[in-house]
């Protein structure tokens, strides 16, 4: 173990992680934006939207996750979309990760009891009252736990930016190879850095669920 290599190199890896702190976030906030578009969708009374939304999941959770980045930043320009690597990256990572998403928000408000939403109408609630007011908060406290997983699986997946050269950890580890030949050491900084940025995200999901159950 070459510590005094590892000790000169860990500011350039700080750095890094910062990129993929945010490249995180902005994913992760996009997932939740597509995965409550396809939940919507999948449990919408329109067929059109439904198969909408089943053709999303499927496609998407289908398909290697990579090969999904692949196409969007060296098969984009070929169709108009030209798009620089960590824009490609979060919308690549934040749509794939949508996908399970929808499923893990859909299974959440399918899982409430549905007496619930019929006492919300017998009130006199509309039907997206009801799920305003009834379902959605009801669901909110069976979906942090699993969406913290997502997100957690998103975190260790942003490494997949990597060969579009976001400058990441792995990108990162991967350019110091190169230079010092020291792939165990490159490779336990930026392991050592994602375990700190997972172990935070979750005691933060843990700490929101609590909240959540409380309320």
């Amino acid at each position: 173990m070459d510590f005094e290599l590892m000790l000169r190199v860990y500011p350039f890896f700080l750095k890094a992680a910062l990129v993929t702190i945010e490249l995180s976030v902005l994913t992760a906030l996009l997932g939740l934006a597509c995965g409550a578009l396809g939940a919507a969708a999948r449990l919408s009374r329109l067929s059109a939207l439904r198969w909408i939304g089943a053709a999303y999941v499927s496609l998407i959770r289908g398909t290697p996750a990579l090969i999904q980045l692949f196409l969007l930043y060296f098969g984009g320009p070929q169709i108009g979309i030209q798009l620089d690597a960590f824009s490609a990256g979060v919308i690549g990572l934040g749509v794939n990760i949508g996908a399970y998403m929808t499923e893990t928000i859909r299974g959440a408000i399918v899982a409430v009891d549905k007496g619930q939403t019929e006492a919300a109408r017998t009130l006199g609630l509309s039907r997206w009252q009801a799920m305003r007011k009834v379902v959605i908060p009801q669901a909110a406290r069976l979906m942090v736990r699993p969406l913290g997983v997502n997100i957690n699986a998103l975190i260790k997946g942003t490494a997949l930016v990597a060969p579009i050269s976001v400058i990441e950890l792995t990108y990162t580890a991967q350019r110091y190879i190169g230079s010092t030949y020291k792939p165990f050491e490159m490779f336990m900084i930026s392991g050592a850095l994602y375990m700190v940025i997972i172990y935070v995200t979750g005691h933060g999901v843990a700490w929101l669920d609590r909240r959540v159950r409380i309320a």
